[in-house]
């Protein structure tokens, strides 16, 4: 049986686990890229990653899930967007992140580097990371 007590923190952090997890896998980063520049539906991401639409689609209901992307209809097809701006901050300080542990990592698209407010910042090599700090 769960403790009541224990169970409250894992409740909380439902949330940060949902995101972390939709941010997990290399085709979910890959559709978040490709969500950048526009909107796409469903056969435009199969196309472009050439993966199988139950696949994509699987990986767009856990991107939505985590409240990242959101769905537009128009006529009779479904298009896919990003639901938060904030996200390419978040990826601009995981590539941050990455570099300073010595794993340097493209995550957020150029179109999307132009400045600090809603965009990434350039990301810092492992050994500016390591100037900084000291």
């Amino acid at each position: 049986m769960v403790d009541p007590v224990e169970a409250r923190p894992r409740a909380a952090h439902h949330a940060a686990v949902l995101l972390f997890h939709s941010l997990s896998d290399s085709a979910r980063l890959e559709i978040i890229k490709l969500l950048s520049d526009r909107e796409r539906r469903v056969v435009d991401l199969t196309d472009e990653l050439g993966l199988a639409q139950s696949t994509v689609s699987a990986h767009l209901a856990c991107l939505r899930s985590a409240g990242l992307v959101e769905a537009h209809p128009h006529g009779r097809s479904t298009y896919y967007a990003v639901a938060v701006p904030e996200l390419w901050e978040l990826l601009a300080t995981a590539e941050t992140v990455l570099a300073a542990t010595g794993s340097p990592v493209s995550l957020c698209p150029e179109h999307h580097r132009a400045g600090p407010v809603g965009g990434c910042e350039p990301t810092r090599s492992a050994e500016e990371t390591s100037v900084r700090a000291h």
